[in-house]
């Protein structure tokens, strides 16, 4: 599975790693052009990602997805 997310802050990036530690599943975040992976477990892994840009979440996890598509409306309340 997979979703696209753009962070906006420090705090959401840290949210994205307690959901992913919340799981046996493997979470990864990717560039939109694939070239970079890390462990979305991994909290200093996530800063090797430009975050300026939106990023691909991948996992096989439904909780993952389902709190990330929370956060996504949330974000997207927020911008209106």
């Amino acid at each position: 599975m997979l979703i696209e997310m753009k962070f906006h802050s420090v705090a959401e990036l840290q949210r994205l790693q307690e959901i992913a530690c919340d799981v046996k599943e493997e979470v990864f975040l990717h560039s939109m052009d694939d070239r970079i992976r890390v462990d979305a477990k991994s909290f200093i892994g996530l800063f090797t990602l430009d975050f300026t840009q939106p990023v691909k979440v991948v996992t096989e996890s439904p909780y993952v997805i389902r709190k990330l598509e929370i956060l996504k409306r949330k974000q997207e309340r927020a911008l209106a």
